[in-house]
């Protein structure tokens, strides 16, 4: 098999020939340490190097506050963050909205700030028979939560929902149109996306299951049923302890469940292959709270073929982060690799 024809055997849950697997997304201080390691000079060069079955693109976005889509929103009008480093916890332009009169922001257009070229090129440096993967986010409950202030964005959800949805359904728009743009310009070049938000604290939801359907699982079936639409797979992310709400996330279509954060409850991947396994697929797995920071090559070798013997199909391997963390030595890296291999 090579990479792509893998991906697919092991999101459908069909026999593989070995696990597919992920290396993420490294942070950009963990670089050096792998760039290094692996005896290359580059991102580029690190992913072929890596020997992993995805090539990760993320959609690119330059405007006058941000280089990066997930911080498309600057909501900080008081000047105490910038866009770039989104927070939850800082009052939003939003925070003292009373009623709709008070939603005035300036909503960036998405085509103003993506070059399709730069999309289609972007995407085909993958090389052939790689898994390309598209890194869009979409992560519209943080953002609606930045806009208020999470503290006042839960409220509202209780005592003034109507303003919660407006303020949503505005930044579902802009990425439902931003992801057309890149779709558009990837088509027949794009395998599946990343698309996601982070529900889930280490002991269970932020918010209770309700709230997560009434306000977050809409959405996330609309990205889905777009990503579906151009003939990908989808793949859909939340830290934390999702357990409860994961029979929601299959409904909404979604493919994949990502990550596997073993060490949150409920997440212990003997429990999700019992409950779930014949109807998602899920990434991750391999802990990057514990196991990656503070064990040797060899006891992540251990629990890669736990893994393996646990899930012979349905999970891609990678760490339990899309973000490989600069506390991760490399040499763990290594030996994930090595061991799905085997």
């Amino acid at each position: 098999m090579n990479s792509l024809e893998r991906f697919y055997a092991t999101a459908e849950r069909r026999p593989v020939d070995r696990p597919a697997a992920w290396l993420g997304m490294p942070d950009p201080q963990a670089l050096p340490g792998l760039f290094s390691y692996y005896g290359v000079k580059d991102i580029h060069e690190l992913k072929m190097a890596v020997g992993d079955d995805f090539y990760a693109v993320e959609v690119p976005y330059e405007s006058e506050t941000a280089h990066a889509i997930y911080a498309a929103f600057d909501w900080y009008k008081s000047g105490e963050v910038d866009a770039m480093n989104r927070t939850l916890t800082v009052p939003g332009c939003f925070h003292d909205a009373e009623d709709m009169e008070d939603l005035v922001f300036d909503w960036p257009d998405p085509a103003a700030y993506i070059d399709a070229a730069e999309c289609r090129r972007r995407v085909e440096m993958a090389p052939e028979g790689k898994t390309v993967l598209g890194i869009l986010w979409s992560a519209h409950f943080q953002d609606t939560c930045a806009a208020f202030g999470m503290e006042t964005a839960l409220m509202n959800m209780i005592a003034a929902p109507e303003l919660y949805e407006a303020v949503n359904e505005k930044v579902l728009e802009f990425y439902l149109k931003a992801n057309r743009i890149f779709y558009e310009a990837t088509k027949g070049k794009l395998h599946a996306v990343l698309i996601g938000n982070d529900m889930g604290s280490q002991r269970g939801l932020m918010i209770s299951p309700e709230l997560v359907r009434r306000f977050v699982i809409p959405g996330c079936r609309r990205l889905t049923e777009q990503a579906h639409s151009y003939g990908l797979k989808v793949i859909y992310h939340s830290c934390g302890a999702i357990s409860d709400i994961i029979p929601d996330l299959i409904d909404a279509g979604v493919d994949i469940i990502h990550p596997i954060q073993a060490l949150a409850a409920g997440m212990e991947p003997e429990g999700l292959k019992e409950k779930f396994g014949d109807r998602v697929s899920f990434c991750g797995g391999v802990d990057t709270q514990e196991l990656l920071v503070h064990g040797t090559p060899e006891d992540v070798r251990k629990k890669v073929e736990e893994l393996k013997r646990l899930f012979p199909t349905g999970l891609i391997l990678s760490p339990s982060h899309e973000a490989i963390l600069p506390d991760v030595p490399p040499e763990n890296i290594g030996a994930l690799f090595d061991a799905v291999r085997r």
